[in-house]
């Protein structure tokens, strides 16, 4: 089933009498809007092409007179522009303006370095209290022989003769405006518009080599699985003498069963005897920090908690810490024999229900708070 054609002038938001700089000015909105280059929605680049194709028809004089007498019937039989190799935005922008969208000169300046990667796996202990871990990839860098100029000793940089010392190849291409010229960096000089008479034998004339690197990096306490610690300066080099990339360490934390990570508090669990959980007592317990005692109230319930203040994690950016929250799992232990019944029958025959009460309330547990 043939789909049918939006109309030309609604396509660029323009009347049907609009003067030819009204379309041509409607035309770069759209241009600036849609093109593949600088919008990334899929559905920017077929919108792009049909307001070319719009333009197209309606900037030039006879295909317009043929368009508002007869519609896209009267255009049938007429060749087509292939809009997808209309070129870059740039090519787009000189197209109209004559200059870099951009704002940069004519000349190219060397490639900025890559960034690099690595991940990093470190206990969970290591992620709360921060430690200096040793990492090891791979890096582009300067060349250690001729020091990045990519030219042997004694040689001397000439002008590349497949670009003619422009640092750029030209090629004439087809759009809907007519006739433009693309521009793409020379592979041959890498755009410097100049090659070494004689390549360095170590690097190739690339200037760069593949090394691996070790470095010592820090990671601050209180990161968290998944987060990224930057190094400036310590990704790939860049051409020719340009400021190297960054690297980036991926930190992922190992899992540790005796702690659990809330926000910036660690909660641990841990397993208390219903005999000590009744009478109360002192309890050692596992903290980032080292081992902790904290106090056993009397009459301690499965999920109490005791809350160990400035035991959690620190804050990577400002102050503070967070805490620990110890989580009481009351343990009741199976009767063994009659003997063992006996003895808790005579225990329970010693309680009453004020032995039972469900809560001692807010100012209880503020009392024992401050005890």
């Amino acid at each position: 089933m043939a789909t049918t054609k939006r109309d030309y002038y609604e396509i660029l938001g323009v009347a049907r009498g609009a003067t030819e700089e009204e379309i041509k000015k409607a035309f770069r909105r759209k241009a600036r809007e849609l093109h593949p280059d600088v919008n990334p929605d899929p559905g920017a680049e077929a919108q792009f092409k049909e307001a070319a194709e719009a333009y197209e028809v309606l900037s030039n004089a006879e295909s317009r007179e043929l368009y508002d007498a007869y519609g896209h019937e009267g255009l049938r039989g007429r060749a087509a522009s292939d809009f997808a190799d209309f070129g870059t935005f740039q090519d787009l922008f000189d197209a109209f303006f004559g200059g870099d969208v951009f704002g940069r000169g004519g000349g190219r300046r060397a490639a900025h370095g890559q960034d690099a990667g690595v991940a990093l796996s470190i206990s969970f202990v290591e992620s709360a209290l921060g430690v200096e871990r040793e990492v090891e990839y791979d890096a582009v860098v300067a060349c250690g022989t001729c020091h990045g100029s990519g030219q042997a000793e004694g040689a001397r940089m000439e002008r590349c003769t497949a670009c003619a010392g422009q640092g750029q190849l030209r090629q004439i291409v087809r759009g809907p405006l007519g006739q433009f010229i693309r521009t793409q960096v020379c592979p041959t000089c890498s755009g410097a518009g100049e090659v070494p008479s004689e390549p360095c034998a170590t690097c190739g004339g690339a200037g760069r080599v593949a090394e691996k690197r070790r470095l010592s990096v820090q990671i601050p306490g209180g990161i968290a699985s998944g987060q990224q610690v930057r190094l400036v300066g310590r990704g790939h080099a860049g051409e020719r003498g340009a400021p190297p990339g960054d690297l980036y360490v991926a930190v992922e934390v190992e899992a540790d069963e005796r702690f659990r990570r809330d926000g910036m508090d660690v909660v641990t669990r841990v397993a208390v005897p219903v005999t000590e959980a009744m009478v109360g007592g002192n309890l050692t317990v596992p903290t980032v920090d080292g081992e902790a005692h904290v106090e056993i109230r009397p009459g301690t319930q499965s999920g109490d908690q005791v809350v160990l203040r400035g035991k959690g994690f620190p804050a990577i950016q400002g102050r503070g810490r967070g805490d620990q929250r110890v989580v009481i799992d009351v343990r009741v232990p199976k009767v063994q024999n009659d003997e063992g019944r006996k003895a808790v029958q005579r225990l329970a025959e010693t309680l009453d229900d004020k032995s039972y009460r469900e809560d001692e309330g807010f100012f209880g547990r503020l009392k024992h708070a401050f005890r």
